[in-house]
């Protein structure tokens, strides 16, 4: 069972489409958190929301820059949270937000690191660089890569907006080439923002039943209702919905994370 099966088989078992994102910005961090020090810090506090949240959620998704921040204390917790979701809550999809794109032989170090000491079932790459940079990424079949397509921050489309020669816009080739001649090994996804519905229908359209990360929703302002109508496949599925502070960082993230995916599940029907 490769990734995109495995948060597929979550999916259904739960009825949920959420994914909460663990960034556990360390300065936003409550006190009580902070005062554990070191590694234990961050670690808890995910933790906490891992235990709180989990019987709503389909994947989790550490955004590696909130780790990476505190040196070895940092990814130590990255460490020990990943360990804790494969061994407490092993069918629940892990993605990390890391966004790598180099040269073939340094890709190697990002998968190992990645996928083989982390042991995330699947991480966000750049497509810059092309294909045969990324090819340590794609020829991993256990794995899945999600690929930037249509980003959801502001200023995305100062490039993703481009309108190449043959007179398609660079996201969509990007998309395209992702789903047909990058995915012979049926492990890819792509990241379509929700602030960018309209955008969703057309990658929908572009991919067929493909699986979308879909960051935005919360803090960024994004459009779930249209987002979700516009973006489920035939089945349903097809979209890993992110939120991230709106639930780490309220007063009861249990709460927040199943008002999110009832909101989703309704938007469904």
């Amino acid at each position: 069972m490769n990734p995109i099966e495995k948060y597929n088989k979550r999916a259904k078992e739960i009825n949920s489409l959420l994914c909460v994102g663990l960034d556990a910005d360390y300065d936003k961090l409550p006190e009580k958190y902070k005062n554990l020090g070191g590694s234990e810090a961050q670690f808890q506090f995910n933790k906490y929301i891992i235990d709180a949240t989990h019987i709503y959620v389909s994947a989790f998704k550490p955004n590696v820059a909130f780790y990476e921040a505190r040196g070895t204390e940092g990814m130590d917790a990255l460490k020990k949270t990943m360990d804790y979701i494969r061994k407490m809550y092993p069918r629940i999809l892990t993605i990390l937000d890391a966004k790598r794109a180099d040269i073939g032989n340094t890709n190697n170090g990002y998968v190992t690191s990645i996928f083989n000491w982390l042991g995330f079932d699947a991480m966000t790459v750049n497509p810059y660089l092309g294909s045969i940079a990324l090819k340590p990424f794609l020829d991993r079949a256990d794995k899945c890569s999600i690929i930037l397509a249509r980003t959801s921050n502001n200023g995305a489309g100062e490039f993703q907006d481009c309108i190449l020669e043959n007179k398609e816009v660079l996201w969509q080739y990007i998309a395209k080439k992702v789903a047909g001649e990058w995915n012979k090994n049926n492990n890819l996804m792509i990241v379509m923002g929700a602030t960018v519905p309209d955008d969703v229908a057309i990658a929908r359209q572009i991919t067929g039943e493909m699986t979308f990360l879909v960051p935005g929703i919360g803090a960024q302002g994004g459009d779930l209702k249209n987002t979700v109508e516009k973006g489920v496949n035939k089945e349903g599925l097809g979209l890993i919905i992110n939120s991230s502070r709106a639930i780490i960082f309220s007063e009861n993230p249990a709460e927040e994370a199943k008002k999110l995916r009832d909101e989703i599940n309704n938007y469904r029907k």
